[in-house]
């Protein structure tokens, strides 16, 4: 178990049978000018690139080529929480 001060392990890899997959996936972004969150949502193509994150590890894959996502999120791609991502070729 990682301490509370100590950074969270990272590992990067890459998951073939993710990639080029269209999805959607949903998550939360602050709410300009409060302290609160809201649902965001995305569609695109699963690059396969992945983090793993913390003890035990928590997954996200990266989304590009972007045909939905909110009014004023200004990148090409995002980063998607693994339990969050819907396929939509299947």
């Amino acid at each position: 178990m990682t301490a509370p001060d100590e950074p969270l392990p990272v590992r990067k890899g890459f998951d073939e049978d993710m990639a080029g997959k269209r999805a959607e996936c949903d998550g939360g972004g602050p709410v300009e000018g409060t302290r609160y969150a809201g649902r965001q949502e995305f569609a695109g193509r699963l690059t396969g690139e992945y983090v793993d994150h913390g003890d035990p590890p928590w997954r996200w894959y990266l989304m590009a080529d972007l045909t939905e996502k909110p009014e004023n999120y200004d990148w090409d791609a995002v980063w998607c929480e693994s339990g969050n991502i819907y396929l939509a070729d299947e």
